[in-house]
């Protein structure tokens, strides 16, 4: 009966792992750039003295689904969508670079550009701070310019470029915090060939219908083990009985 009652647990707590990634999901469905998680299950065997008798189900985590979200027009300047398999470069609150498709950049009031969650965004020196000046504009190749105060603007002044990256041919792993990271360390290559279309943003690849739909299996799978663990009971009970009236 043990291993009916342990079968399950394992199930349940796979069912647990997969609604919180469709949680965490839904709850970015509207977040620019975002690629949603994907939860897959696997089988971890046994290990017994001779056979390997028995395979629990684990269900976390594996990777993200890379998929391109819809570009859509904002007429905002500071707005950007990236082309390809291309990714920014911005910098984690642990102080590591991370890199992220989220192009909703904003400047804060001491001129450092971030994104829309407050990650500082890099360029080809660094963070990118920005003087005061009368407009900004970001071209097709990632390069940033503006219009000092008081300057003409027919001849902006180039301040630096994003730091755009290739995540081809690496093996590149998302992290809990959003951000994209190459597995065991080190750092993307500069992408030459990215393109920036510019006063528009990525939307999240998250499609909130069939988010529904897989939080509603993964809900009737966990009522399925809980059911099996009842039966388990009921089994137990029914066999004492009887052998308590073999006494």
């Amino acid at each position: 009966m043990d291993r009916l009652i342990y079968t399950s647990l394992t199930a349940m707590r796979g069912a647990m792992a997969r609604q919180t990634a469709i949680a965490h999901n839904l709850a970015n469905a509207n977040t620019p750039g975002f690629r949603a998680d994907l939860a897959e299950a696997q089988a971890l065997w046994l290990d017994g003295q001779q056979l390997d008798t028995r395979a629990f189900s684990s269900e976390e985590v594996q990777a993200a689904d890379m998929t391109a979200g819809t570009v859509t027009s904002t007429g905002r300047d500071l707005d950007i969508a990236l082309s390809g398999d291309s990714m920014l470069t911005v910098q984690a609150e642990n102080g590591e670079l991370g890199y992220t498709r989220r192009g909703d950049l904003t400047l804060s009031a001491s001129g450092l550009l971030t994104t829309g969650d407050g990650r500082p965004v890099q360029a080809s020196q660094g963070p990118l701070t920005l003087p005061p000046s009368d407009s900004i504009n970001i071209d097709e190749q990632g390069r940033v310019w503006i219009v000092p105060i008081g300057g003409d603007p027919a001849q902006p002044q180039q301040v630096d470029q994003l730091a755009l990256v290739s995540p081809a041919g690496s093996d590149v792993v998302k992290g809990v915090d959003g951000l994209f990271r190459v597995r065991g360390g080190g750092t993307l290559p500069a992408d030459p060939d990215a393109r920036v279309t510019t006063r528009s943003l990525e939307s999240s690849n998250v499609s909130a219908t069939e988010a529904l739909v897989e939080m509603i299996e993964a809900s009737r799978s966990w009522d399925t083990q809980l059911k099996m663990l009842g039966d388990a009971r009921d089994m137990d009970a029914a066999t004492s009985d009887l052998m308590s009236l073999s006494q």
